[in-house]
């Protein structure tokens, strides 16, 4: 039939994205830093990324692909570098901003969601007004390691009423497992670069 356009599963598009990419080293890209905050852990530190324009630009685009003219109402950063990358995002996909803040940042009325640490808890917040029932939603961070934070995040704009269609992340550690907790409340996850460890 003329003029039909058939709508692409979400899933389908990030596979789509995938192989139709230039593959590009994301992980030149990235700063390891050993021993960063405590021994041990491998560091993978984002603004070199951030600081060379054409990786930024090829990292905004690679994330936004899946959902090149699709329907996205809002786009939700986690404190603080998913602002960095959400805000571009969001400015590309034409969709509004979302700011996920620790507690007690957020000047205007706040629903939250709190989430277990190694030792005790914390909690995440986002204004009352800042999602509307029935919304479509990606949520941006930098990276997912064991995931609590985007878990948490998720849950919480599930609480509103809107529908999560992604996540998305420049950086995944799979050791860690996050991303799977993520696709075990059925969010899509998008991710550029993995490394191995933590």
């Amino acid at each position: 039939m003329r003029g039909f356009t058939r709508a692409i599963p979400i899933a389908e598009r990030a596979a789509k994205a995938d192989m139709t990419s230039e593959p590009f080293d994301y992980a030149a890209a990235i700063r390891t830093i050993p021993d960063y905050p405590a021994k041990g852990v491998m560091f993978r530190d984002i603004t070199t990324l951030l600081g060379n324009p054409r990786a930024f630009r090829r990292t905004i685009d690679e994330l936004v692909q899946p959902w090149a003219g699709a329907k996205i109402d809002k786009v939700a950063g986690i404190e603080a570098r998913g602002f960095i990358i959400g805000g571009a995002v969001a400015h590309q996909l034409s969709a509004g901003f979302v700011p996920i803040r620790k507690k007690g940042k957020l000047p205007f009325e706040t629903i939250g969601m709190d989430y277990a640490l190694e030792y005790g808890q914390d909690r995440i917040e986002i204004h009352v007004d800042a999602v509307e029932k029935g919304e479509r939603v990606i949520l941006v961070d930098d990276l997912i390691a064991t995931g609590g934070t985007a878990e948490a995040a998720i849950k919480l704009l599930h609480e509103t009423g809107v529908k999560v269609e992604a996540a998305c992340f420049i950086v995944d550690l799979p050791a860690l497992g996050g991303a799977d907790k993520l696709r075990a409340l059925g969010v899509a996850v998008r991710t550029l670069v993995a490394f191995d460890g933590h």
